[in-house]
């Protein structure tokens, strides 16, 4: 028994929808917790489901790897919480603990590694590009996690250019590689003028110009669609939105432009989820309910 019993301890790695580890009681109540993807990898944003048994309407606690992401409820007596992952993490596991008004349940989830591309730049000059006053705000955004849900499945594309760069794009500057780098968005190169539209609904939180002093992210407009997922648009030829509007899916925000720290015009959109910058196209292509 002391074998057995140490080796449900030790946790097991598996590849379905639900991924669990742990002493599984038979008590009436006992939480429900379904993980996807089924198979993560590095930059995936990881959807946890808890599924209350016992009625209960106490929001669970969801904490992986010893930080607490915030969960929020769905119908039928479910909760979910997400977990981003980004370039800069580890490959491996991922130990997922549910707490609440029912049995504790622990979790162990195996993160992939990924490949991505790398880039040689070149800086001339003290390359110390920005300003206290923009990066105060953008990080305040970053910050945001609203309660309220206004997105609803599949994300947009936000502009229809060619993707001229991806999601986390490694690069070395002058020769030496950046450690804590990786590109946080995707790219799509097009005209000036051409549009730009919201991936999902969602408030006008961030609305910055260059000549209030974003001279690093160009003028930009940042989208609360709720529960920790906002997008941030930059490098922007103009902009049609002010802050505290809300906007629909497919609605002009603005237009791409070569504004900021770009050489050539463009639209870089960012996406996050609870302040770290996820891959965009599982958002896109697979989408959450």
């Amino acid at each position: 028994m002391a074998i057995q019993r140490r080796a449900v301890l030790a946790g097991l790695f598996a590849t379905g929808g639900l991924v669990s580890w742990g002493l599984m009681s038979k008590t009436a109540h006992a939480y429900d917790v379904t993980v996807t993807p089924r198979d993560p990898q590095l930059g995936d944003t990881i959807s946890v489901i808890v599924r209350a048994n016992s009625g209960s309407t106490t929001v669970p606690t969801v904490i992986a790897n010893g930080k607490e992401y915030p969960s929020f409820p769905l119908p039928d007596n479910r909760f979910r919480a997400f977990i981003p992952t980004s370039p800069l993490d580890p490959p491996g596991r991922i130990v997922i603990q549910v707490n609440g008004s029912e049995e504790t349940r622990n979790l162990a989830v195996g993160l992939r590694n990924r490949s991505f591309r790398t880039q040689w730049i070149t800086l001339r000059g003290s390359g110390s590009l920005g300003t206290d006053h923009e990066f105060d705000r953008v990080d305040a955004f970053k910050r945001l996690v609203s309660s309220e849900r206004y997105w609803n499945g599949k994300l947009l594309r936000p502009s229809q250019g060619q993707v001229s760069s991806e999601y986390g794009v490694r690069r070395y500057y002058n020769g030496e590689f950046a450690e804590n780098y990786y590109h946080r968005g995707v790219d799509y190169a097009a005209g000036t003028g051409t549009p730009v539209v919201s991936p999902a609904a969602g408030y006008i939180r961030l609305v910055g110009r260059v000549r209030d002093g974003f001279e690093l992210h160009g003028n930009t407009v940042g989208i609360d669609h709720g529960q920790g997922l906002l997008s941030v648009m930059i490098h922007l030829s103009r902009i049609d939105v002010n802050e505290g509007d809300f906007v629909q899916a497919g609605q002009r925000v603005g237009a791409i432009g070569a504004t900021g720290a770009a050489t050539g015009p463009h639209l870089h959109w960012g996406l996050y989820m609870n302040q770290v910058a996820v891959d965009p196209v599982p958002w896109r292509y697979d989408g959450f309910e």
